[in-house]
């Protein structure tokens, strides 16, 4: 019988990402409960370490988007408190928060990820604008991609069809982090291969293939029902398929992630699986890709919440 009685999720935070997090903790929760445990969901305040080192939970579930869940600190503080949690360690964490850190080692396992360069704010102060767009010129073309470093749901993204655009996409990005990632865009299909591993090892789900009526797969398309198409699994062929699943794992394994991931692929149409980046925390509303993957392989997700909860306590 299980050990497993008692969960706090916590959900919210101070991120740009708090509604999300609410209505993924809200889903977490709630499947939970509905599996016979008590489950407490909590936003996180300066009184959080002192209840749970009071109340001692049987489990963690962090359900908090951006850098207040996903970029290791709160991870570290509840492996310093002992106490089991669901998902990536900190160490993890942090590596696969940091956008370029997590294309290097996902790029030395043998993946490929698109060219990229990453400028902090400063540079342009001492290096000058007008330089650094020069070696941009030299090294990439357009259309490009300028993102935040660190971040999520899109935030601060901006895909750049012209060179006079540039300026602006980086100014959009730092309004979000202070280093921004300037990637050359990779065109092909979008897809997210979720990994879950609730114990006999990590496992890839069916690949989620994104189409927003937009074009462009922004904040707006991922949480607003109906502006987004999603195929699950996604219309690859088997063997491109596999492809995809096994960059995915590889991607999973180089940063060193437990129980739950999802990992953002473009394929080319070459069939190539290129590396965008790697969630630690894959949003779990009612319109995120994760549960769609869950569902189209027939998983039932209060059974999978709670197993993973479980692989948390069996360490």
């Amino acid at each position: 019988m299980s050990r497993l009685a008692r969960v706090v999720v916590l959900a919210g935070g101070i991120s740009h990402e708090r509604d999300i997090s609410l209505r993924s903790g809200r889903q977490v929760a709630d499947s939970l409960a509905e599996h016979g445990l008590e489950v407490e969901l909590r936003d996180p305040d300066a009184t959080l370490l002192a209840h749970l080192r009071d109340t001692r939970p049987d489990v963690v579930w962090p359900a908090l988007h951006g850098a207040s869940g996903e970029d290791g600190a709160l991870r570290g503080l509840l492996e310093f408190l002992d106490i089991p949690f669901v998902g990536s360690s900190s160490s993890a964490a942090r590596l696969a928060w940091d956008k370029p850190t997590a294309k290097i080692i996902v790029g030395r396992a043998g993946v490929a990820t698109p060219r990229s360069i990453t400028l902090g704010r400063d540079a342009f102060r001492e290096l000058g604008m007008d330089a650094i767009f020069a070696a941009i010129d030299d090294e990439l073309t357009v259309p490009l991609v300028v993102k935040p470093a660190q971040g999520g749901s899109a935030q601060g993204v901006t895909i750049v069809e012209v060179r006079e655009n540039l300026a602006r996409a980086m100014v959009e990005a730092y309004t979000y982090w202070d280093v921004a990632l300037v990637e050359q865009r990779i065109t092909g299909t979008e897809i997210a291969v979720g990994v879950i591993d609730t114990g006999d090892g990590p496992v890839a789900l069916p690949a989620v293939e994104i189409e927003p009526l937009s074009g462009v797969y922004s904040f707006e398309a991922r949480y607003n029902a109906g502006e987004t198409r999603f195929y699950t699994p996604a219309r690859l062929s088997p063997e491109v398929a596999e492809r995809a699943a096994e960059t995915a794992l590889t991607a999973h394994a180089a940063l060193g992630m437990r129980h739950l991931s999802r990992v953002d692929l473009i394929v080319d149409g070459a069939g190539t699986p290129w590396f965008l980046e790697a969630n630690v925390l894959p949003g779990l509303t009612e319109t995120s890709l994760l549960p769609q993957a869950l569902e189209a392989a027939g998983h039932d997700l209060g059974w999978v919440y709670t197993t993973l909860a479980e692989a948390a306590l069996n360490g």
